[in-house]
């Protein structure tokens, strides 16, 4: 078992580049406590090294989009190089989120970034780290929703079996409705099956446990099949709303996020 509480500060003066892992930078988002017990916690994950996945600006606008909202909150956390984790699994510690250091595994959702095919092993290294059954399959109700989403989503197969549900299309669009669900589930004595479910009602989210997959015998796919009844045939791309980049709370980031090291 993990300990309750580790101070996560003991162990960067061993490793190389602790600037990765402190947070705290210029313009980063934390919620006090309060809050956090009250919402909707999700946790963006992109997975590669911090000075990666900085960059990206799809995280970003959806960090600061979550953190517009009054009922649900977003921190980030990356991949850790090779001494950290090693560091983490000597402690027998979870790989945490960079804004509150909370394990990843308390968090209501994990946002995972799909950007491309050489980070997949990353994906399931976080998982590893953060004591979280690699297979939605295996994945009880103590566990948090975990979604995958980006460029990488449009061929979803591949990566299905780990995730409670794939975003077809524009996160910004789609992560609004996730949350009411979520929001809903937490209120209610509703399982994990009812959540996942409801989550068939957005347009743009592929569910990968209401699907079966036929192969043919060279080992690519024959057909998709949806095994429940509300789950559809074809889950449609989920084209990004353009009144949500008038009216809404997702636009380019004006307030950009300032690391303490070189990023690229």
């Amino acid at each position: 078992m993990m300990i309750e509480y580790f101070d996560y500060e003991l162990l960067f003066p061993f490793i190389k580049r602790p600037s990765r892992y402190i947070g705290g930078e210029w313009n980063s988002i934390q919620k006090d406590k309060n809050f956090r017990e009250n919402s909707v916690g999700v946790c963006l994950i992109f997975p590669d090294l911090y000075e990666v996945g900085l960059a990206n600006g799809g995280i970003e606008i959806l960090y600061g989009g979550i953190n517009s909202r009054s009922d649900a909150y977003a921190e980030r956390a990356y991949v850790a190089d090779l001494d950290f984790a090693s560091l983490l699994r000597q402690k027998n510690q979870s790989l945490f989120s960079l804004e509150s250091r909370t394990p990843l595994a308390r968090f209501d959702i994990l946002g995972v970034s799909l950007p491309y095919e050489l980070c997949y092993n990353n994906i399931l290294e976080v998982l590893s780290l953060s004591g979280i059954p690699f297979c939605s399959k295996d994945r009880g109700e103590e566990y948090p929703l975990i979604i995958g989403g980006g460029p990488c989503a449009v061929n979803p197969e591949p990566l299905a079996d780990f995730f409670d549900a794939i975003v077809l299309g524009d996160g910004e669009d789609i992560i609004g409705e996730i949350i009411e669900k979520v929001k809903e589930y937490k209120k209610s004595s509703k399982t994990k099956k009812d959540l996942l479910e409801s989550l068939l009602e957005i347009k743009g989210l592929y569910i990968p446990a209401f699907y079966d997959v036929l192969y043919h015998e060279n080992g690519t796919i024959q057909a998709v099949q949806p095994t429940h009844p509300m789950a559809p045939k074809r889950v449609l791309y989920r084209q990004r709303d353009i009144r949500l980049l008038i009216d809404g709370d997702f636009s380019f980031p004006t307030r950009p996020i300032v690391p303490y090291m070189q990023s690229v």
